[in-house]
């Protein structure tokens, strides 16, 4: 079993947040392990909620604050629905997935978590006008 730690990274590689989960496959695809990331996210939310949001994505109906989603009162979220949208996120290039120093391009691929065991996403902003 390994050990991961979940990463955010800003578009330069500054830190924002990070958490480790222990006990997980030696060998997993990357979709398995964005959602299992936002399993772990929501769990934690789920279990104080709040209104604010702090996770990989933008749950349904909350407002995109500094590091983190404003919603409009406490409440759970759904970590499913949550995870279908940062699996859409990837596949529009919503954010870089990085395993150790390698990119990974696509969900299907499987990781090694033995051999790299910090797993950064780095959330890229859109271009104003593009």
């Amino acid at each position: 079993m390994a050990t991961v730690t979940f990463r955010d990274e800003t578009a330069t590689g500054r830190p924002l947040d990070e958490f480790s989960l222990p006990g997980l496959p030696e060998r997993i695809s990357a979709r398995e392990l964005v959602r299992l990331r936002v399993r772990e996210e929501v769990a934690r939310h789920n279990a104080a909620p709040a209104t604010r949001f702090h996770g990989l994505v933008r749950p349904v109906d909350a407002e995109v604050e500094l590091n983190g989603y404003r919603m409009g009162a406490a409440r759970r979220v759904d970590w499913e629905r949550q995870a279908d949208i940062a699996e859409a996120a990837f596949l529009r290039n919503g954010f870089l997935l990085l395993v150790g120093d390698r990119q990974i391009d696509d969900l299907s691929e499987t990781i090694d978590l033995t051999a790299d065991s910090v797993v950064s996403f780095v959330k890229l902003v859109p271009l104003v006008g593009g």
